[in-house]
């Protein structure tokens, strides 16, 4: 039966459930990843980064910055059901697209918020940022631009947890991704001032 359907699908459809369905999976083993502990998540301009945490929700980087290989798993999950369900409710193949795009859109956003949301209670209940990052080493996760010109991110081990936070630093030069960094200070409760350090190793 399942042969039958298949074979009765047009190309476009069998590439759109091929698509979806290799998403699903994916978006599947990314859950389960999260919550035992691995961080699935990666940027496009960077290397894939992997961390191990128990369950630390404040590793995930879903609620800051958009173009990560999950809100685009996330993306074609939304779209890829959306378009197959609509399909005989939305005759219309314009339509539909739009409607698609507009249903995958709105899951990106949703479960960017849901994260963000679960890392900041996560941090604001467990560290006091100015009290316990100073000092504390770690790796860039997102390039820091040199000399305060703009942010990126980091993966420090504060309190015994790897945590990701926003990060400037006042080189000269870029510190690019994987580069081992140490906390000069804690700028706010969200921003980190770090210099490079030659110490830490994962």
């Amino acid at each position: 039966m399942i042969a039958t359907w298949w074979a009765e699908l047009s190309l476009v459809m069998k590439i759109l459930w091929g698509v979806t369905l290799t998403a699903s999976l994916v978006f599947i083993i990314q859950s389960v990843l999260t919550f035992i502990g691995a961080d699935a998540d990666s940027n496009f301009d960077v290397d894939v980064d992997t961390s191990m945490d128990g369950a630390d929700l404040s590793n995930i980087d879903g609620g800051s910055n958009l173009y990560t290989f999950r809100n685009f798993v996330n993306f074609i999950l939304g779209f890829g059901w959306s378009a197959i369900l609509l399909q005989e409710s939305v005759p219309s193949v314009p339509l539909r697209i739009i409607l698609s795009v507009l249903i995958g859109m709105a899951l990106v956003a949703a479960v960017m918020y849901l994260f963000k949301w679960l890392s900041g209670m996560q941090q604001s209940g467990n560290i006091n940022l100015q009290r316990s990052a100073a000092g504390c080493e770690g790796k860039v996760y997102l390039t820091i631009p040199e000399g305060r010109s703009g942010s990126g991110k980091v993966q420090i081990t504060i309190n015994g947890a790897v945590r990701e936070y926003d990060a400037v630093t006042e080189s000269e030069t870029p510190l690019k991704t994987g580069t081992s960094i140490r906390v000069v200070d804690a700028l706010d409760a969200n921003t980190l001032l770090v210099e490079e350090s030659n110490t830490y190793t994962v």
